[in-house]
């Protein structure tokens, strides 16, 4: 069965299954990949009837039509739960969107850098070009002026990559009194200052969200047109994704305190965001699959381990799919999809509501459908589910209670990427 599973994660082997039975031999557990992959098969079969089509008899170019269609409809019905009419006005739609996740009722607070330590990191290491570009001769007079998250935001956009990696490290001096919990704050950056600057990011990354981990601050870029199918459908569960990521990165942030290292841990996340926190049956495991595993815990919580600096609310997690159909009862078909695919000519064809917006905001033919964000899901699903197991479970709590990792001599090593 990881035969099916190394084939939608395009997963080199003999590595991946070598992989996949030190994890089974670690649990005692020889069959979660064969549940994982029946699950799997019988979601597609279940979302392929659900759209109209007999999954015995439907191509891949048939299915990936279909999950289109139903993408657009669904964008229709998001757009009018945001207020908005024309499913494709870029001006009207954005500003909906960042009032819309203002208002969405999920946790939003951060353990972020002080505004007043950000404000005397940027006075030490006045960004020049931004000024130029504000027509500031002092960083002060900027400052007084200007809202500061817009500032930080257009630093990756103005400044050299020379000029932004000195300025990260300048992060060294911080300490975690320099943090502070706050709300993650929305900026939409407005065309007329930074349509130019941005441009070169929307074209590359095909799409206007971004964000600042160490500052809590989401950027709504603006976009180079004036309609834009599917905007909606693709740029909201971004934002949600992001808000996750912000909050997700502030616990393990929160929870490195204590840490004689802590500014280098958080400029080296920042930078590499390497993905060794733990090791489990040898392989490598990110914080993101850690949070994400007791996120889903009701019943326990191992405080020992978390507290006092990470309490039960840091470690909340919910997917975008599952927020989204709260918004609009007719997304359910999505929740719980991310990490569900079928081969076809031989490339996964995804059923996650993010690579099918990717796909139909981005208008791309069958044979370059997304895949990213699926095999992303997929990757922690997996290593989630052998967590499950009391054995490694155990192992992971150790590390984390002990803060004492030692690599264990293995020739083959899995990681996530972001």
């Amino acid at each position: 069965m990881s035969k099916h599973l190394s084939e939608l994660l395009g997963a080199t082997e003999p590595m991946f299954t070598i992989a996949l039975k030190q994890l089974e031999q670690a649990s005692g557990n020889f069959s979660v990949d064969v549940r994982l992959t029946a699950e799997i098969i019988g979601k597609v079969h279940l979302k392929t009837r659900e759209l109209g089509l007999d999954p015995k008899d439907t191509t891949g170019k048939e299915l990936y039509q279909a999950l289109l269609n139903l993408v657009e409809k669904h964008d229709e019905f998001l757009v009018k739960r945001i207020g908005g009419t024309n499913p494709r006005d870029v001006q009207d739609l954005i500003p909906r969107m960042k009032k819309a996740i203002e208002e969405l009722d999920v946790p939003k607070k951060a353990w972020v850098i002080k505004h007043s330590v950000a404000k005397q990191l940027l006075k030490n290491m006045p960004p020049r070009t931004v000024m130029r570009h504000l027509g500031y001769r002092s960083v002060d007079s900027m400052l007084k002026r200007e809202n500061l998250a817009e500032i930080y935001g257009s630093l990756r956009f103005a400044e050299s990559p020379e000029w932004l990696n000195k300025f990260i490290q300048t992060y060294k001096k911080l300490k975690p009194s320099d943090f502070e919990t706050r709300e993650i704050e929305f900026v939409q950056l407005g065309s007329e200052r930074w349509g130019k600057l941005t441009a070169a990011f929307t074209h590359k990354k095909l799409h206007n969200i971004t964000h600042l981990k160490e500052l809590g601050v989401i950027l709504l870029l603006p976009m180079p047109m004036v309609e834009l199918r599917g905007l909606t459908i693709f740029a909201f569960p971004l934002l949600i994704h992001y808000i996750n990521e912000i909050r997700l990165y502030s616990t393990f942030f929160k929870f490195k305190q204590v840490k004689s290292n802590f500014s280098e841990i958080l400029i080296d996340t920042l930078i590499a965001d390497p993905g060794n926190h733990t090791i489990m049956a040898g392989q490598q495991v990110h914080w993101r699959v850690i949070q994400r595993y007791f996120a889903r815990l009701e019943n326990e919580y191992h405080p020992e381990i978390f507290e006092p600096h990470v309490q039960p609310e840091d470690l909340h997690w919910r997917k975008a799919e599952e927020v989204l159909f709260k918004m609009e009862p007719a997304l359910h078909f999505w929740y719980d999809m991310d990490y569900v695919a079928v081969m076809h000519a031989g490339r996964p064809l995804p059923i996650s509501l993010l690579d099918i917006a990717a796909d139909f905001i981005n208008d791309k033919p069958y044979e370059q459908r997304a895949i990213y964000h699926f095999r992303d899901s997929l990757w922690n699903e997996i290593f989630v589910r052998y967590m499950g197991q009391k054995t490694l479970e155990n192992q992971i709590l150790r590390q984390l209670d002990n803060e004492m990792i030692a690599p264990e001599s293995i020739a083959t090593s899995l990681r996530f990427q972001k």
